[in-house]
């Protein structure tokens, strides 16, 4: 599919290096659509050479500095990580909690990097998950890439890591479909689930096949949306039992959600992909059930981009949350967001 049609499709972020707050982050390409960042800690000075390019993942060669006291990870408890051979720096790495970062579709690279900055600031590390829109047509694939995703955080360099999560958009798709395989599997992935200190959801379309085919038409091919719109329903017609039935399913899977972490709903009343009237109904729906439920909701707004148009109170909503987490001690503090950010979006 690389040379496809649709394979323009399927871009992934490319960013090797940068830094956060004066500090150096390695990324490493672990497959297609899926991108791991994170930061060593050498000694001060000490240049990394990160491993060589093979066929599976590729690093970036770049230098460290010295992480300052707010920049050191949160701590966790340590009983709860398999002990390491690994060097000083991986080892840190493996102790810090991990963000699993499940984008909205067609997410440029310097959107992304801002919530991705966020988290790195705060000493966490961070996945990166992108979906293409053919996990999305053909659920089937994205049940498969759901799973791919699954493996991943079972791989040493992840595995017993405090995991928090934040899906935007159809990125709450992709999760939804991790989460059926942990409806399907409970006792296989009990370790997961119970690794989850919370959830966050910004932006999920919700509500009926139409606001999924007004999203793909605003998404793909704006200028072509009606179009869109259209093709797209008589595409769920005429594979309903490969589509609608499968996006039914995975609703109810999202509704009965196996992951009772607390959660954070970001959402508006304008929103074209979503029906505020069905989050305020989940939302009430997992509170009765017992979970810690927040939310913010403005009048006015833009999909997925609800930092970008409300960046304090944005922020202040998500700090606040954060710190309510079962992570503790050196919280680094979210910078304040200057006006001079928000205009590279």
């Amino acid at each position: 599919m690389g040379n496809g049609p649709l394979s323009g499709l399927f871009k992934t972020d490319s960013t090797l290096s940068e830094q956060v707050s004066g500090r150096t982050f390695l990324a490493k390409r672990i497959r297609s659509g899926i991108t791991y960042y994170y930061t060593p800690f050498p000694e001060a000075g000490e240049r990394t050479l990160c491993p060589a390019k093979d066929s599976q993942t590729s690093t970036a060669l770049c230098p460290i500095s010295s992480p300052s006291p707010s920049a050191l990870p949160l701590s966790v408890d340590p009983s709860a990580h398999p002990s390491s051979s690994q060097n000083q720096s991986d080892s840190a790495s493996t102790s810090r909690p991990l963000l699993l970062f499940f984008a909205w579709l067609g997410a440029r690279p310097a959107a992304v990097a801002k919530y991705r900055d966020l988290y790195l600031d705060r000493g966490m590390d961070v996945l990166l998950v992108q979906s293409g829109v053919m996990h999305f047509l053909w659920p089937r694939w994205g049940l498969d890439y759901g799973l791919e995703v699954l493996k991943i955080l079972e791989e040493p360099q992840f595995s017993g890591r405090a995991v928090l999560v934040h899906a935007s958009s159809i990125g709450g798709y992709t999760f939804t479909q991790i989460l059926t395989h942990i409806s399907q599997g409970p006792k296989k992935y009990a370790g997961l689930t119970q690794r989850v200190i919370g959830h966050i959801y910004d932006s999920l379309v919700a509500g009926s096949l139409e606001h999924m085919a007004i999203g793909l038409g605003k998404t793909l091919v704006p200028r072509f949306e009606g179009f869109v719109k259209s093709t797209a329903m008589l595409y769920f017609w005429l594979f309903k039992t490969h589509t609608a039935d499968f996006y039914d399913s995975s609703i109810q899977v999202f509704h009965n959600n196996p992951i009772t972490a607390p959660a954070l709903f970001f959402f508006s009343e304008n929103d074209a992909l979503c029906n505020p009237a069905v989050m305020e109904q989940l939302i009430e729906r997992w509170r009765k059930t017992g979970m810690a439920v927040e939310s913010r909701k403005w009048k006015e707004s833009k999909h997925a981009a609800h930092m970008r148009c409300h960046p304090q109170d944005y922020l202040s909503t998500l700090e606040k949350f954060l710190e309510s987490l079962p992570i503790s001690s050196r919280k680094a503090k979210m910078e304040t967001v200057r006006e001079s950010n928000w205009a590279q979006f």
